[in-house]
């Protein structure tokens, strides 16, 4: 038992700090740092807006794919050792329904929180 709640608590974990890189990497990606300089002409600033956008946008959509994917998954890995855990502790004593289910909601709720964040990535994009 310990063992399986030492590996959700690690899931967990990476899963947050992997969320987090993602809101950072696509919020880093959509600033403007760079202004444009008097000596370009307008051709060459609308190329290089262009390729900055393209290289924001790319960043930011690998940013949302791997925060949902990778939240998916963790959340997939919570929920397969909690899950078990938490029906066999129900079978032997009814009383620890509450806390079965806090275990199990708490792996489902890193897939989520891997989706909201991936939402807010897209929507700073657009």
């Amino acid at each position: 038992m310990k063992t399986n709640f030492r590996k959700l608590i690690a899931t967990v974990l990476v899963l947050l700090a992997v969320a987090c890189f993602g809101t950072m990497t696509a919020f880093a990606a959509g600033e403007d740092t760079a202004e444009p300089t008097a000596a370009t002409t307008a051709a060459e600033t609308e190329t290089e807006s262009t390729n900055d956008h393209n290289t924001s946008m790319s960043v930011g959509l690998i940013a949302a794919a791997l925060a949902t994917g990778l939240a998916g998954i963790g959340g997939g890995i919570a929920v397969a050792a909690g899950a078990p855990a938490a029906i066999a502790a129900n079978s032997e004593n009814p009383k620890t329904f509450g806390k079965s289910l806090i275990f199990v909601a708490l792996g489902e709720s890193i897939a989520l929180y891997g989706l909201v964040i991936s939402i807010m990535i897209l929507s700073r994009l657009v």
